[in-house]
């Protein structure tokens, strides 16, 4: 509907070619903002001309940014009375940064006399040209329309932007670095700002579009006037420092959003003045006092995982048994300013939910009591392994860990933090007994370690993609409760439109819960690596300033709405990282659009929805998912273990070690380490191989029967670090007739690390050789273990009376058969 004197707040026109925001004039042309009668735009439509921040619009209608003039079209700074913006204008009306030209079109740096651009530039006739040059020609040779894609001479690092929120007035200070990254000498130049011609990015999607766009486009805004810092010439490869300091009211921000802001370098004399050396942009998120957005209730997952390193093997002595890891580096982790030490240091006392492995915390109690490490990653034999030196360390962590998390939500992943997405797509059936047994009991490791409570039943799939095979898999595992990006999964109440913020939990068919988690932050929080100290500041600042944008765009999209929001950081966050992400929180909190919230809470009320129905993971991390042959190895270790345990005299614990590091195999961490998740699982295969062949059969090739009756013996290796016991020896006769053993089975029983000798009684009944087959079985269940060994047994000086029973009884066997014959035929 039309306001009073034919104008429309939004997405309207007008009949005087004041315009409105997204509306066009009765010519055709769009305005930005509603404009009042004598032609002047107010940059927020407030009595007076100026904006919420102070901004001031002259009164001659030759406008501010986004002022529509009489003729109804857009300027976007002032514009002296013919019609040609000021700033920076050259001859002919062809235009400088920011200038429109006497048509009316817009040009955006310096360009020469003979019409052609400069870099981010127009031309007289409107259009666009990238790079500067004379005669439309870049350095090298080639034409500017070909030059698009060429890298600006400097580049420029923002170091620090504060406040990083602005709140009311005051002022925006900026400092970084520019760098000349071209093979020549940079001239004086000057360092100033923009402010996206927009206004408040409205969308999340266009925030992306923001930090995708790389040249200086008239959506880049006009320079802030007057608010530049001078660049003394650069030699090639010189860095210089810069710092801006710029009130807030210059700025003539609408009010509450985020806005694009542009940071750059412009060269300040000679023939190509205004010339765009470099640029940098972020985004600028205000949220003045009087705002009343619906604060967006946010859970915070703070993950504490790494890779397994603890293996299967184990150094067994008289008192203890000391577990063998492939590595020392949790030692480093847990010891002070180690990542998995800042991480609890960092999340204490924060409105944060901690996500553990359970994993995690055995290997770090393992360590406190003692441990190993192999000489190589999968070595079989745990007498070559060396001290391990992380007990303190480890002790250190778990006290922190214990301080950190009490009385705070815990949840305690699966064991291990399997890879769902693998084992639901490669056959991993066969191994979610396993996984379950594994699962309940670490839990309670969790609660006993750290004397909390700890939330069960959550699974997190890779990248929080989630389809009917992960969902029935996660289900078949115990775990209601599934972590899923907002990307995948649907409401069926949804109040804005896909691809928005993605919030609430969401119940599937089949029981499972899915707690959706913003995919966009995700993405930013998961692709983002900054560094820690100095040189990692311009990376996050940026990380910074876009989840600040990120958090304030989706608070403004439905702003009277409650609702929530899911944010989690990759699984192995990166200190840096972290900090962002607190400092992000804590920001948002403090201006009042983001309120912290538990995991139960944002777990309350569930609505009906489901799966979006996309087919299966990006190509990327369908590729880093476990293969399934790997998987295969997985299962066939699994039926090995149960079999050694039927011959060990301490069975659980071995068991127990084994199960615990089939769980590892399947860890989600190994997507990131493809060749350690591979030398992982042969180190298990080789273990299980090396320890099946330490109970074996002494090899042996002939001995000698003297007599009727004999014993021969038969030698029993056990190479186990435990008392052999479960297994039963037979032996049994080739030709029966001539030699047979009168022990159908003799148990056997050694212990640790020495071989046993077992002695069969034998009778012999004729001289000449005998093969002999002794095999080892389980007592359990009768199955052969290992080879069987066969050997030759010479009989010799046999009495003849045992000569001739054997030949009288050759002779009544054949007597007998010759008389079956005879009846048969008789009938």
């Amino acid at each position: 509907m039309a306001a009073a004197q034919g104008r429309v707040p939004y997405g309207g026109a007008t009949v005087q070619g004041r315009g409105a925001r997204g509306g066009t004039t009765a010519d055709g042309r769009e305005a930005h903002r509603p404009a009042p009668a004598d032609g002047r735009e107010t940059r927020g439509g407030t009595p007076g001309g100026r904006g919420p921040y102070g901004g001031a619009v002259p009164a001659n209608g030759r406008g501010a940014q986004g002022v529509t003039t009489a003729q109804g079209r857009v300027a976007h700074s002032a514009a002296p009375a013919d019609g040609r913006r000021a700033h920076g204008a050259t001859p002919q009306g062809r235009g400088a940064q920011g200038v429109t030209t006497a048509q009316g079109r817009g040009a955006h740096s310096a360009a020469p006399a003979d019409g052609r651009g400069a870099h981010g530039g127009a031309t007289a006739d409107g259009r666009e040209a990238r790079v500067a040059a004379p005669h439309g020609r870049g350095p090298g040779g080639g034409r500017a329309a070909h030059a698009r894609s060429r890298r600006y001479p400097v580049s420029v690092e923002l170091a620090s932007l504060t406040p990083a929120v602005i709140r009311q007035g005051g002022e925006l200070r900026i400092s970084g670095r520019v760098t000349n990254t071209s093979g020549r000498r940079v001239g004086v130049a000057r360092v100033g700002v923009r402010i996206g011609a927009s206004g408040a990015i409205d969308t999340r999607g266009g925030l992306a579009t923001v930090a995708r766009r790389t040249p200086l486009t008239r959506a880049d805004g006009p320079e802030v006037a007057d608010r530049t810092a001078r660049l003394a010439s650069l030699p090639t490869g010189a860095e210089r420092g810069f710092r801006l300091t710029v009130p807030v009211p210059d700025l003539e921000l609408d009010g509450a959003g985020a806005y694009a802001l542009t940071v750059h370098v412009v060269r300040a004399d000679g023939a190509g003045a205004g010339t765009v050396l470099g640029l940098t942009r972020t985004h600028l998120s205000a949220y003045p006092d009087a705002t009343r957005l619906e604060p967006l209730r946010t859970t915070v997952l703070w993950p504490v995982l790494d890779t397994p390193r603890m293996e299967a093997l184990a150094l067994r002595t008289q008192d203890s048994v000391l577990p063998v890891f492939r590595d020392d580096q949790l030692t480093a982790a847990f010891g002070p300013g180690g990542r998995l030490r800042r991480l609890v240091e960092m999340g204490r006392g924060q409105p944060v939910t901690w996500v553990l492995d359970p994993d995690l915390i055995v290997q770090a109690r393992a360590m406190v009591a003692g441990y190993r490490v192999a000489r190589t990653p999968g070595d079989t034999d745990p007498q070559r392994a060396t001290e391990g030196t992380g007990g303190e360390a480890a002790a250190g962590w778990l006290a922190a860990l214990r301080a950190a998390v009490r009385g705070r939500e815990v949840i305690a992943l699966p064991y291990a933090d399997p890879d769902l997405a693998s084992l639901a797509r490669g056959g991993g059936a066969p191994l979610a007994g396993l996984l379950r047994r594994a699962s309940r009991t670490g839990r309670s490791v969790v609660d006993r370690a750290l004397g909390v409570h700890a939330r069960a039943g959550v699974g997190w799939p890779a990248g929080g993609e989630l389809d009917d095979g992960i969902a029935r898999y996660a289900k078949g595992l115990g775990l209601d409760t599934v972590l899923a990006s907002g990307a995948g999964v649907a409401s069926a109440g949804e109040l804005v439109s896909e691809g928005a913020t993605d919030d609430g939990a969401v119940s599937l068919e089949g029981g499972t819960t899915a707690l959706r988690y913003d995919a966009a932050i995700a993405s930013q929080l998961f692709a983002s690596h900054p560094a820690a100290g100095a040189s990692g500041a311009p990376a996050r600042l940026l990380l910074r300033q876009r989840l600040l944008a990120e958090t304030l765009t989706a608070a403004r999209e439905l702003p009277y709405a409650r609702r929530e929001l899911v944010m989690v950081p990759p699984r192995r966050m990166p200190l840096a990282v972290a900090r962002v992400l607190l400092t992000v929180v804590a920001e948002g909190r403090k201006a009042g659009w983001l309120e912290p919230a538990g995991f139960a809470a944002a777990l309350r009320k569930p609505t009906a929805g489901r799966l979006r129905g996309f087919d299966g993971y990006p190509l990327a991390r369908h590729a880093a998912e476990l293969p399934p042959s790997r998987l295969t190895a997985v299962v066939r270790d699994r039926l090995r273990m149960r079999a050694l345990a039927k011959v060990l005299s301490d069975a659980r614990a071995t068991a127990a070690s084994v199960r615990a590091a089939l769980a590892r195999s399947v860890a989600t961490a190994w997507r990131a380490d493809p060749a350690g998740a591979a030398s992982y699982q042969r180190g298990v295969s080789r273990y299980l191989t090396a320890s099946i062949a330490s109970v074996r059969l002494v090899p042996k090739s002939t001995v000698v029967v003297t007599g009727g009756s004999a014993t021969i013996p038969v030698t029993v290796d056990n190479g186990l670090q435990q008392d052999l016991t479960g297994v039963e020896l037979r032996v049994l006769s080739s030709r029966p007739e001539r030699l047979t053993a009168r022990d159908r089975a003799l148990p056997v029983q050694a212990s640790r690390a020495v071989s046993r000798t077992v002695r069969i009684r034998v009778e012999a009944y004729a001289n000449g050789p005998v093969r002999l087959t002794a095999q080892l079985y389980t007592t359990t269940d009768g199955r052969p273990w290992g080879a069987p060994m066969m050997f030759t047994a010479d009989v010799r000086s046999v009495p003849s009376g045992a000569v001739i029973f054997v030949l009288g009884g050759t002779a009544l066997i054949v007597l007998a058969v010759a008389f079956r014959l005879r009846r048969t035929r008789s009938r």
